[in-house]
């Protein structure tokens, strides 16, 4: 593996498990070449007249898929913490002796700490895929055999679409299924929403298998899965738990400081002349993302502002906007609680989207460059506004990129963090790893300040008479390290050792994450 430096200034490798890698190019710098990938050619000659696609168990359905060493197989996130079944799918992989295998999530989650063992024993090569929790620590301690990719949501449907990634098996964890394969996330005891992440692995994959624990009568309706790219279906007694799809990043923050930053947030957006009748946002899914919600929520009422659409992760904060006339529709990617599932079900304005639709760059355009602002957090900012979003300044992987870099095409992004966490300064000279570049992020909020990206000339000239307390990205650090004592220590790394790559949305290397030394 060799060592280059990308446009940003990083260290990145030219190859990346066998495969020939870009190094990041700068923004808007490179443009993909060539066609979309072809799924295979199937025929109904294939499949059963009556439209029944059933098999007898999980493991029936990998037989008849094919599988065999050192395959891709895909699945999605949409049940987060309560997915029972991926721990399900990898218990049988192993009993049959399967070793080699890349799996290919939309995102992991503690409960998949479940498959270190998989991953110890060769079961699985390695993760493409956002890991959190106990996945990020071991592939940074250098126990994983391959290397991680990180990307996006919408720089994963690019990887499929491009064919950069070929997934041989996709395995669809669908709370409703009919026996075609028609497949929703809204209905069923496991119902957690939508299961748009899915769906480019249903468009490409050579065989998709959907598990069930609902299945209904033809038809399934509605349908976010077509049953037309379903090779086979199963049905068993559970997914999951769906009440795990809320975690602690979805509840709002009760911490004085956090509550002070959506505060803050709530007014800029409003002096900055941002909030005005037919605007649009987006809020993460962090508690302070969803406190600034409430806030801008009571200016909208207070002078009558309606947005035309909000962008989800839906939360019951958001559906109460659709539910109360505060916006036209929510545009969901996926859902972060039950009243989102609620809605999803039963508001026409609530509206099911894909990583094609919201987040894709290889396509001819999508939903994130048309928001008005995007609010979202981060675990480092440096003074160049660069932000990271996986790592902490301890060098451990333990978060996913998620949305989070497609988001920053929004017309004004905002990152809404606290300036230290345990006494560790979120705002540094260098973030410990890139995971987007400050050109495009606008505006740091902080319990301690606003700091505004000096190339939005616009925004500090619409602010310069409000009340809010702007102030250098550099003053705001230098406060900071005085209460904290200074810059925090530089994680210990074999620099040789490259654990994980990140990923800028148009598939490009854009940082390493190296291993880290005890």
């Amino acid at each position: 593996m060799k060592l280059l430096k990308n446009a940003a200034g990083r260290m990145v490798p030219d190859e990346v498990n066998g495969e020939k890698q870009i190094p990041f190019k700068g923004v808007n710098k490179h443009k993909p070449q060539g066609c979309k990938a072809k799924p295979p050619v199937r025929s109904c000659i294939d499949y059963p007249e009556d439209g029944n696609k059933l098999v007898s168990s999980l493991k029936e359905a990998l037989i008849k898929a094919g599988l065999r060493d050192g395959m891709t197989i895909s699945t999605h996130h949409h049940l987060r913490n309560g997915d029972i079944l991926t721990n399900m799918l990898f218990d049988i992989i192993h009993e049959m002796g399967v070793k080699n295998i890349r799996w290919f999530p939309s995102a992991s989650f503690p409960c998949h700490e479940h498959l270190i063992p998989y991953l110890e024993d060769g079961t699985i090569s390695h993760i493409e895929g956002s890991m959190n929790g106990p996945l990020g620590r071991f592939t940074t301690q250098g126990k994983m055999k391959g290397v991680g990719v990180l990307r996006s949501h919408g720089g994963r449907y690019a990887a499929i679409q491009d064919g950069e990634v070929h997934i041989d098996i996709a395995v669809i964890a669908a709370p409703t299924s009919d026996p075609f394969g028609n497949s929703n996330g809204v209905d069923g005891k496991s119902a957690s929403g939508l299961i748009g992440f899915a769906l480019g692995d249903s468009e490409y994959a050579d065989s998709v298998i959907v598990v069930t624990d609902n299945l209904v009568p033809f038809p399934c309706v509605p349908w976010q899965i077509q049953g037309n790219n379903v090779d086979y279906v199963v049905q068993i007694d559970s997914l999951g738990d769906a009440s795990k799809i809320v975690s602690g990043t979805t509840e709002v923050t009760k911490s004085p400081d956090r509550l002070l930053i959506a505060e803050y947030v709530a007014e800029f957006i409003d002096e900055a002349g941002i909030m005005k009748d037919g605007f649009s946002f987006q809020a993460g899914a962090g508690g302070t993302n969803l406190a600034f919600v409430l806030y801008l929520k009571e200016r909208m009422k207070a002078k009558g502002v309606k947005a035309r659409f909000v962008r989800g992760g839906s939360t019951k904060y958001l559906v109460q906007l659709l539910e109360e006339g505060l916006t036209d529709y929510i545009l969901d990617g996926q859902t972060f609680d039950l009243e989102g599932v609620r809605s999803m079900r039963e508001n026409p304005g609530h509206v099911n989207t894909s990583p094609f639709t919201s987040y894709n760059f290889h396509g001819k355009g999508n939903f994130a460059s048309i928001i008005d602002t995007a609010v979202l957090g981060a675990t480092e900012v440096d003074v160049s506004f660069n932000a990271n979003v996986v790592t902490h300044s301890d060098g451990y992987l333990l978060h996913g990129i998620g949305g989070w870099q497609n988001c920053l095409y929004s017309k004004c992004t905002i990152l809404a963090i606290p300036s230290f966490r345990d006494r560790i300064p979120v705002i540094v000279d260098e973030v410990t790893t890139l995971c987007g570049p400050g050109e495009l992020i606008d505006v740091i909020i902080t319990e301690r300040g606003i700091a505004i990206n000096p190339k939005r000339a616009d925004l500090l000239k619409a602010v310069e008479n409000s009340s809010l307390p702007i102030k250098s990205i550099e003053q705001i650090r230098d406060e900071v390290f005085e209460i904290c004592g200074g810059a925090p220590d530089k994680p210990k790394v074999d620099h040789n050792k490259v654990v994980a790559v990140v990923k800028w949305v148009d598939g490009t290397v854009l940082d390493s994450v190296f291993q880290v030394i005890d």
